[in-house]
């Protein structure tokens, strides 16, 4: 059974930013190996994140054009859009766990996904919440397919 892998932004940037020659291939590995085995999942907070971060915050950016292709080509991953549920479960995180109001958005469109890893840095690696373990991808590789 192949286990559901959501996405954070920051994985997604790190792809494309040529400014960090050792996180990017780390990332676009990650990204290489959710393609393959079907298993990456994100929310549409999270394509938003990574259009805005690409286009306007890295140096150099991305085109529109050539963002807009990678968020087309990320939403055959069924993006969760925002919910109330997932709201619900994000107010219910951040108090439990103090985690900023953004994080716990990500963590619950997680939740809700079904995954069982978030692949993130802006979280401890190994922490759990809710049944969801948060990855670094930059401290651990992706296991071999």
């Amino acid at each position: 059974m192949t286990v559901l892998v959501f996405v954070d932004t920051n994985v997604l940037v790190y792809a494309r930013d040529a400014s960090e020659p050792d996180k990017q291939p780390q990332a676009a590995g990650w990204l290489e190996q959710l393609w393959r085995q079907q298993s990456g999942r994100l929310s549409t907070q999270v394509l938003n994140e990574y259009y805005i971060t690409v286009t306007s915050k890295l140096r150099p950016g991305m085109t529109d054009a050539a963002a807009r292709r990678d968020v087309r080509n990320l939403m055959r991953w069924r993006p969760l859009p925002l919910t109330g549920t997932i709201v619900e479960r994000a107010w219910s995180l951040q108090d439990r766990h103090s985690l900023s109001y953004w994080d716990a958005l990500i963590v619950g469109a997680a939740q809700v996904a079904g995954c069982e890893i978030l692949l993130s840095e802006c979280l401890q690696h190994g922490q759990q919440l809710d049944g969801v373990t948060v990855v670094n991808p930059f401290v651990q590789a992706p296991k071999a397919d």
